[in-house]
């Protein structure tokens, strides 16, 4: 597997080939479920990954393996997709890609994901209040990712990407502290 910067960029590459391909079948997002399912089957058998990674079992080994279990519950060319995957050897890649390929799909659809911090536990009503008032910020679709931090004392703190938006009652309070400070002086 690619490590890093250069592991993630390739991703990226397979992700958006992999899109395409998934368009043209006119059910990406069909394709990107099955993406995360075959990503989370690898993910959860550590035989099934070791077998996928091991350099010592052929490209063509594997990708028999891969026509008997997915050959007729998946796609003809997402299969095939999936074998190029191996025999370029980036089977490694798999979660990576299929984040990725997740990613690109709700761009494309004016979907963005929202990690959202509270200090306590948020009723369903509240939280779709807040997806529909942070949609209308955004401009775009947005899916939150609620988790719970006793820490901020109140408040949300909202990252979208890079950009976060902390109206945290802790924020609050430690600028009132600076400014009380400032003025002491």
């Amino acid at each position: 597997m690619a490590a890093g910067a250069q592991g993630a960029t390739v991703a990226r590459n397979y992700a958006e080939a992999l899109l395409e391909l998934g368009r043209a079948a006119g059910e990406p997002r069909a394709w990107c479920d099955l993406m995360r399912q075959v990503a989370d089957a690898v993910a959860g058998d550590a035989t099934l990954a070791r077998f996928l990674e091991s350099p010592r079992i052929a490209a063509a080994d594997k990708n028999a393996v891969l026509a008997k279990a997915f050959g007729a519950r998946v796609p003809r060319l997402f299969l095939r997709f999936l074998q190029q995957l191996v025999r370029n050897r980036r089977q490694g890649l798999i979660a990576a890609i299929a984040t990725e390929f997740e990613t690109l799909l709700d761009a494309s659809q004016g979907i963005v994901h929202a990690r959202v911090t509270v200090a306590r536990e948020t009723p369903d009503a509240e939280r779709d209040a807040m997806a529909a008032r942070l949609s209308q910020v955004v401009g775009k679709t947005v899916i939150p990712h609620l988790a719970v931090d006793p820490t901020i004392l109140g408040g949300v703190v909202v990252r979208i990407g890079d950009t976060v938006m902390d109206g945290s009652v802790r924020r609050k309070l430690g600028l009132l502290r600076r400014r009380m400070a400032a003025g002491a002086r």
